[in-house]
């Protein structure tokens, strides 16, 4: 696959199928419907006010339709353990960029608190919205309760459904009334295409989410100056150029010692999971702060995950004596620090300015070529006898590694089975030449690249 240069056009693709927003006050169970419908467990749940803060996309479906829903942090937040006036504005925001966005909107209320004034500050925005709005009352958990929800008859609204998110009652309703209410046929259908899926990972605050806003070039997530802003894995599937792109936006990870339980200890495991279903892990480190314990710690888990890397070092307009040979010397540390990175590239950027942000999309291009790319085994075997014969394998206790034969085995990432007479006898540092001599010859930068020893009759090439 040859990289080839790309417009800088970016073009969101979550409208390609009907959007469904789910919004209300904090509290009232809205991640729970959203995990309900999209039936598994991806946003955060927990009985604390404001969780959710950015919105959360996820593809559903429902009576043979496709949709799109969308979870949203609380219209207003009171209470939020940071106390931060100005991410409160933002949740604010996100739910309003909601339901502009949004085709139908799911107003969710709780029925054992019945109708606050907020749930009427909400309503009146909706109906100003003049989108297709349905009102769920929640937690409505055994039938004595379900008549709490005639309260909300009051707000004027034709019907309210009285729905439990926690055991799903009446949620099939409240999704058959929903379809009634969306296009007769997907927005600009392009299928179910995620193409090259990339997750930013990294410790918490080191600009993450301003660098996943940059590379799409709008405010898509939360962001603020406070450690774990983002709690949620936060996916935006965008065209740029010919290429799509699936953007997954992660909590900050710490390393596990470290991991409060609760809100946190649940964060660290969708940024883990987020890694697991990726092909890309952009690793944010910042310059400013220099390399951390932490750092090393969020590297290890994208290299333990195998997937391929490219190392993002941010903030770098910050970083006092920016030339080229700061540069080189930072990068120089990381590769001593990192050795089991060597073969990751590294990129020094400014999430906020901009600054070689969209170098990224050409490194990234190229690493998942080499994590995706097949090697035939013709020319690996004639690439074998030309590398033993400049470097023959060393004799340990009289007994000499014998390689017979090579094939590539495994992609994502790529992986080679080497047939030998005795496992044993590979040395660490002659592996690591087999592995340079492959890298240099096919350019794995990006990959991790692996071998596999065999000691069977190797297989008859065809």
């Amino acid at each position: 696959m040859t990289w080839r240069p790309m417009s800088n056009r970016i073009e969101i693709l979550h409208e390609r199928f009907p959007v469904i927003a789910i919004v209300g006050r904090p509290n009232v169970g809205k991640s729970a419907l959203f995990n309900r419908i999209v039936g598994r467990r991806k946003a955060v749940v927990l009985e604390v006010p404001g969780l959710t803060r950015d919105r959360n996309f996820e593809t559903a479906e429902w009576g043979g339709r496709q949709f799109v829903v969308v979870d949203t942090g609380g219209y207003e937040v009171e209470g939020v353990e940071t106390g931060a006036g100005p991410l409160k504005t933002e949740m604010r925001e996100q739910a309003m960029l909601a339901i502009e966005e949004a085709d139908a909107v799911i107003l969710l209320t709780d029925a054992r608190e019945g109708v606050t004034p907020l749930d009427e500050e909400v309503l009146a925005i909706l109906r100003r919205s003049k989108k297709p709005m349905l009102l769920a009352a929640n937690k409505c958990d055994n039938p004595g309760q379900e008549n709490l929800a005639s309260d909300f008859y009051r707000l004027g609204v034709e019907e309210v459904f009285a729905v439990s998110a926690l055991h799903g009652t009446g949620v099939a309703d409240l999704l058959d009334a929903v379809l009634e209410r969306l296009p007769a046929a997907p927005v600009a259908s392009d299928g179910a295409e995620t193409g090259i899926r990339i997750a930013v990972v990294g410790r918490q605050n080191v600009g993450k989410s301003t660098l996943v806003n940059a590379l799409l070039g709008q405010q898509r997530v939360i962001t603020a100056d406070l450690p774990g802003t983002t709690r949620d894995a936060i996916d935006t599937t965008f065209r740029r150029g010919d290429q799509v792109y699936t953007l997954i936006d992660t909590a900050g990870i710490r390393r596990r010692g470290k991991i409060e339980r609760g809100i946190e200890g649940l964060s660290v495991i969708s940024a883990r999971a987020s890694l697991a279903r990726c092909d890309v892990a952009l690793v944010v480190i910042d310059a400013a702060q220099g390399l951390t314990a932490q750092d090393a710690h969020v590297a290890g888990y994208a290299a333990e995950a195998g997937r391929a890397v490219i190392v993002a070092v941010n903030k770098w307009d910050l970083f006092e004596d920016k030339t080229e040979r700061s540069a080189g010397e930072f990068a120089k540390r990381l590769r001593e620090e990192w050795g089991f990175l060597s073969w990751a590239p590294i990129q020094f950027i400014s999430a906020k300015s901009g600054q070689r942000v969209t170098t990224l999309f050409e490194m990234v291009a190229r690493a998942h070529a080499a994590f995706h790319r097949d090697v035939p085994t013709r020319d690996l075997n004639r690439a074998l006898a030309e590398i033993l014969a400049h470097q023959s394998p060393p004799v340990r206790s009289g007994r000499q590694l014998q390689i017979k034969y090579i094939t590539q085995v495994g992609r994502r990432p790529p992986a080679f089975a080497l047939f030998v007479n005795d496992p044993k006898l590979l040395h660490f540092s002659y592996e690591r030449y087999l592995l340079n001599q492959l890298r240099m010859r096919w350019d794995f930068e990006g990959t991790p690249v692996r071998l596999v020893l065999r000691t069977k009759a190797p297989p008859r090439e065809s």
